[in-house]
């Protein structure tokens, strides 16, 4: 898919009875994704359970009672082969959340043959320009786990949602500066989705002029800025009862309409290294990225890295090493 050259485009999203797949089934239709003149074949895709099933068929009854325009062919499964036929576009959601002392290694694993087997899947009936944004946690070690379950697709596939902590970094320094998020450009978040991202703002724009940097006290950077971004998934649970849905359903559907349409400026993306600053080859990591020509991801370069970044940035990598060892024997 080269843009969206297509007039039909196929989505295939797992997890669709989740709370975040709910969400984003109706987001994907409204049109604002792939633009009005696109047609959706939607794939929507759950674990072959009576329960699951079922909820899987209520949900495919409220996408229908919609009416969306974009919707031109909508299917359900069990199977995932059959779920990412011909698929253009991914949205790996569904995971096994963390239970009560559950250590994240087990989570890895439990996860880990889940993005095996959907990596396989895709290998083997995916469009082969397919875009896949993995959502489901630890997602970024979950996608390098499809990316390497997936040889004959090209690594940069596949990503990672770094966009929610992107978003999240956003509101809170609009909040700060009073102004609208649009306002404010040039910020990334390094790392892995976790306690260990890095929200770097040391070359973010207000107005596209003034820089950010300049109007912040540094002490609310480390001490309200980066915690409050890497703690909102906790927080927002302690306030809700549940996890983040709406917010990272939004966050997906940003991450994907960038990807297909094109970035005006930064946005952050975690995805295969290329050793870009640094970083270990194959890494999924959340990098300052660009997208052009209807996919073409790009790094952006040359940035200066200030100490205290470098050394956030070395644990955020140390943590993914980790991670990976831990699948090591995951991988086919």
């Amino acid at each position: 898919m080269s843009g969206i050259d297509k007039k039909i485009v196929t989505v295939s999203v797992t997890g669709a009875t989740g709370h975040i797949g709910y969400a984003i089934l109706f987001r994907i239709l409204s049109g604002n994704l792939f633009g009005k003149d696109i047609k959706v074949n939607l794939q929507i895709i759950d674990i072959n359970d009576e329960k699951i099933k079922a909820a899987l068929s209520g949900v495919a009854m409220e996408i229908e009672d919609s009416a969306f325009p974009a919707l031109n062919n909508l299917s359900i499964h069990t199977d995932p082969t059959s779920g990412f036929n011909r698929a253009d576009v991914a949205f790996l959601i569904g995971a096994r959340p963390r239970g009560p002392g559950m250590e994240r290694k087990d989570l890895l694993l439990a996860n880990g043959k889940i993005f095996v087997a959907q990596g396989k899947a895709l290998n083997e009936s995916a469009s082969r320009d397919v875009k896949v944004l993995v959502v489901g946690n630890p997602a970024n070690t979950n996608a390098y786990i499809a990316m390497k379950s997936a040889p004959d697709l090209k690594k940069r596939n596949f990503s990672a949602m770094m966009r929610l902590d992107h978003n999240r970094a956003v509101a809170q320094l609009s909040k700060k500066l009073r102004c609208s998020v649009d306002k404010i450009s040039q910020i990334c978040v390094w790392g892995n989705h976790s306690p260990t991202m890095v929200v770097d703002v040391n070359n973010a724009l207000l107005n596209e002029s003034k820089r950010v940097i300049d109007q912040l006290d540094p002490d609310w950077i480390s001490e309200n800025l980066m915690p409050n971004v890497a703690k909102r998934g906790a927080a927002i649970i302690k306030q809700r009862g549940l996890s983040s849905a709406a917010s990272a359903a939004s966050a997906a559907v940003d991450h994907m309409h960038d990807w297909v349409n094109g970035t005006q400026s930064w946005t952050t993306m975690g995805i295969p290294s290329y050793g870009e600053y640094g970083i270990p080859e194959d890494l999924v990591f959340g990098f300052p990225t660009t997208c052009h020509n209807g996919g073409d991801i790009s790094v952006v370069n040359n940035l200066v890295l200030d100490k205290a970044i470098k050394e956030k940035i070395k644990l955020s990598v140390d943590e993914l090493i980790q991670e990976k060892e831990n699948v090591a024997d995951l991988i086919p």
